[in-house]
């Protein structure tokens, strides 16, 4: 079974997590395999806008622990991968739509940050419980954070592991708007609508609009992952993980 499900519809281009069983949490080969699938979007002629959402009742639950803890990669090359994904989000050129149709947490909440447009379904939250996995900001969040909602409810994100609701998301701009589950077709048909706006228009304005961001993103990403490059080694970022995968297991007993 594909980690990532595309779909085209005419000029738009649909990425699915498809991991429901695991709350489409991100594995290492869908890390890759999501990152590929931008990549090859924003080659691709025929498309004009992305839209990315999950399977069943969550967008993502960000990184997979369990299948990272078991992965026989590198730190380097976890944090590269990391940071490929991160920047295929930032760098891509057509026009991103995140679809939250569930939580959105750790790298799935930073990502969606990233996207030119964020519709929420109501019960969805946005959740970066960083400090208590013993890791750091990722995905440039500590550059869109702070920009976005300002800095301390930015902090109270990052820091102190703040879920932020949708109608809370909603007052700070952190998303567009809020749709229910039984609209969601209305919210497809209202993206189908965009991506048969001009395609170049549509692309110039938003190398306009980014012109300044890039070198910004560029810095935040490098310096998260060389944040995160030390956390990963560290003791309490090894115990929480631990002490995560524990509590996962007692859970379903």
């Amino acid at each position: 079974m594909s980690l990532i499900v595309i779909e085209n519809r005419g000029k738009l281009r649909i990425i699915r997590f498809n991991n429901a069983k695991r709350r489409n949490a991100i594995s290492p080969e869908a890390y890759f395999d999501l990152t590929q699938a931008l990549q090859d979007a924003d080659k691709d002629d025929s498309v004009s806008v992305v839209a990315i959402t999950g399977s069943g009742n969550f967008y993502s639950s960000g990184n997979d622990i369990k299948a990272a803890m078991m992965s026989s990669a590198t730190n380097e090359e976890r944090v590269k991968v990391i940071g490929d994904l991160v920047r295929a989000f930032y760098t891509c050129r057509k026009i991103l739509i995140a679809v939250v149709n569930g939580p959105a947490i750790g790298i799935a909440a930073t990502t969606a940050a990233l996207c030119d447009i964020i519709y929420a379904e109501e019960n969805a939250y946005f959740y970066t419980p960083f400090s208590a996995l013993g890791i750091c900001a990722e995905g440039c969040s500590s550059y869109t954070f702070p920009k976005i909602l300002g800095r301390t409810k930015a902090s109270e994100m990052l820091l102190l592991n703040h879920k932020l609701t949708a109608q809370e998301a909603l007052r700070f701009n952190f998303v567009s708007n809020i749709f229910t589950i039984d609209k969601i077709d209305s919210v497809w048909a209202k993206i189908d609508e965009f991506a048969r706006l001009p395609q170049q228009s549509l692309m110039i304005t938003k190398s306009l609009v980014q012109k300044f961001a890039i070198d910004q993103l560029d810095a935040a990403n490098n310096d998260e992952l060389e944040a995160l490059k030390e956390r990963f080694t560290s003791e309490d970022c090894m115990n929480a993980a631990m002490e995560f995968l524990q509590k996962k297991e007692r859970s379903s007993l």
